[in-house]
């Protein structure tokens, strides 16, 4: 079935006196507009329907740069990290997390020994995860 739609104009039964113009005549007062018929529809390109997985790749996007800068990262400096205090050996120069700077005396299990002051032989015993870095490797 074919839809007509019909637009009309119907004359005011007062014209306003601001407004001036042309008289109206038959011909204006009604308009006739037809909707195309399927067949005539079928000529027409549409656009294709968008995939639902095109409304996601943005929000697919955000989460692997997020993935890349939270938790890639931080992993691998602690890997890095974890190799630098299993290559630790005795005589080696270290920083603590704390700024203590001294030479490695023991490594036993998660515990190291470290000599800070030469003069008074003394040493203190701090974990194996607050060593910052390894300074005797570093300078060479």
């Amino acid at each position: 079935m074919n839809n007509v739609w019909i637009l009309a104009r119907a004359e005011p039964t007062e014209a306003p006196s601001a407004i001036t113009g042309e008289p109206v005549t038959a011909e204006d007062t009604t308009t006739t507009r037809t909707v195309a018929s399927d067949s005539n529809r079928s000529t027409q390109q549409t656009p294709p329907p968008r995939s639902p997985l095109m409304q996601y790749i943005p929000f697919i996007l955000i989460f692997v740069v997020m993935y890349l800068i939270l938790f890639r990262g931080p992993r691998k400096k602690q890997q890095q990290h974890k190799q630098m205090v299993q290559t630790l050996s005795k005589n080696d120069k270290v920083r603590t997390i704390g700024g203590i700077i001294g030479t490695v005396v023991d490594i036993k299990g998660d515990e190291v020994t470290l000599k800070v002051d030469e003069s008074n032989n003394t040493k203190i015993k701090i974990a194996s995860s607050a060593i910052s870095r390894n300074v005797s490797k570093d300078k060479s």
